[in-house]
Order: structure tokens, then C-alpha cells, then sequence
């Protein structure tokens, strides 16, 4: 109900009179859930949600850096704690808008297994994640091959992408057999949309809590202050939901 009256309240600021546009800079893991989400928001509240997709570690420079964002959803928590610790985010703004699933995904159909064996096997040549310094999923895929044992039986095996996206699509267009990337990346509706994959158990990385902050340039901003509050309501979570994350 709560969420229902804020969806309301959102709406009320429908009218061309009230429409603005927010500069969201967003975690490339969650670029395909913010694009519906984008779409429902200006459907909803008439404005718009303008996307930049990255690492995160790449937009934390950036916004320090002086970038036009407003808003950010990072793949972490950490980041947008630094952000407000630094000021250059809004303190007590900051929320976990999902917490993601990693997930060692194969293009190939039974390629790989649902216990990631196929990592103590070694019969692949290229492992793709993303560069750990900047991207938590990377980070995360770098904890499951040292819990593991395999990290260093691997490590000349790895190719690391600039960000999550970037990993999915050295697996996803062969140039490595298996990748360590984001579940909401080849997850849809309660299914695996392609080939074979094995969702790592959380236990064996740190939980990836993902905040998003309202940074200094969205204060005043109608539109930033709907987004943030849009996050939260049952539509959005739906759509969240449905790409495999939780809360």
C-alpha cells in the first residue's frame, strides 16, 4: 500500500509543467532492468531517466572528476559511502536499490556444470571477468577462484573486460568459452535465456549489496528525487525481481 501511494504521488508530477530529466549513471551490470525501468519511469511520471552505463570504479572517478551525473546505482555499497563521506553525494540519501548474483555463465549449452567443476577441470582455454579493481563482479569471480583453489591454475587463462558488459560479450560471442558475470545478464522471468551456467552459492563471495545515492548535482532536481523514490516502488522491484536479484 505504502509503495502504492507513492506510485500515486509520482504520477501527480506527470504533467509537462513538472517534466525534467535526470542524468543516471548506472552500473553496467544493471543495464538491461534500468532500460525497462527508464521506460516505465517516463511513462509513468513523464520524465526522463538519460542512461550512462559503466564500471563503477570508472564513475566514482568521474564523478569526482566533476561528471554531469545526479544519480548513481553502483554495484556496491561502498563506492556511494565514499561518495558521501567525500562529499560529493548527498548524505542519507543512499539506499540498496538490489543485491546481485554472480554467476559463471557459458554461451555453449552443457558447457559448463551446476556445481563449477568445470573450473577444477581447466578444459577451457579463456575465462572472461571484469577488471576486479574497478567492477565488484570481477572482484567477486576473483573470491570464488581463490576460495576454490583454482586461481592460480587459471590466472593465465583470464581476460578481463573494462566492465561486466564487456565480459558477457567476450563469452557471448565466443572469444572465451566461460565468464564470471552478473545473473541479471542471462537471466529472465525465473530462466536461464542461453547456454548453461552455474549461480555461484552467495557463501562463497561477499554479498553484493548495490546503492544508489543522489549526488550533488541531482539536489533541487524533481526528476532525481522521483527516480530515487520510483526505485523503491512494486513496479520497479518487479521488473529488478525478474532479472534474478534480490533485496
Amino acid at each position: 500500500m505504502k509503495n502504492h501511494f507513492a506510485l500515486l504521488a509520482l504520477l501527480c508530477l506527470a504533467s509537462p509543467a513538472f517534466a525534467d530529466e535526470v542524468k543516471v549513471a548506472v552500473a553496467a551490470n544493471f543495464t538491461a532492468p534500468m532500460q525497462k525501468i527508464a521506460a516505465d519511469f517516463e511513462k509513468d511520471t513523464g520524465h526522463k531517466a538519460v542512461v550512462s552505463t559503466g564500471a563503477t570504479g570508472a564513475f566514482y572517478a568521474q564523478i569526482r572528476n566533476g561528471a554531469p551525473y545526479e544519480v548513481f546505482l553502483s554495484a556496491d555499497d561502498e563506492t556511494p559511502a565514499r561518495l558521501e563521506a567525500e562529499g560529493a553525494a548527498v548524505k542519507g540519501s543512499r539506499f540498496t536499490y538490489a543485491i546481485g548474483k554472480l554467476v559463471l555463465w557459458s554461451a555453449k549449452p552443457g558447457f559448463v556444470d551446476d556445481k563449477g567443476e568445470v573450473l577444477k577441470k581447466g578444459e577451457f582455454n579463456k575465462l572472461s571477468l571484469a577488471n576486479p579493481k574497478t567492477a565488484p563482479y570481477g572482484a567477486a569471480g576473483i573470491e570464488v577462484l581463490r576460495k576454490l583453489g583454482v586461481l592460480d591454475g587459471v590466472q593465465a587463462k583470464i581476460v578481463q573486460g573494462e566492465n561486466i558488459s564487456q565480459a558477457f560479450q567476450f563469452v557471448s560471442t565466443g572469444n572465451a568459452e566461460l565468464g564470471f558475470v552478473a545473473l541479471s545478464q542471462v537471466w529472465q522471468d525465473g530462466a536461464l535465456k542461453s547456454g548453461s551456467a552455474w549461480i555461484v552459492p552467495a557463501g562463497d563471495y561477499t554479498q553484493i549489496r548495490q546503492d544508489a545515492v543522489l549526488l550533488n548535482n541531482g539536489v533541487g532536481k524533481p526528476a532525481a528525487d522521483a527516480l530515487l523514490k520510483y526505485l523503491k516502488t512494486d513496479k520497479a522491484r518487479a521488473v529488478i525481481k525478474s532479472y534474478g536479484y534480490a533485496f
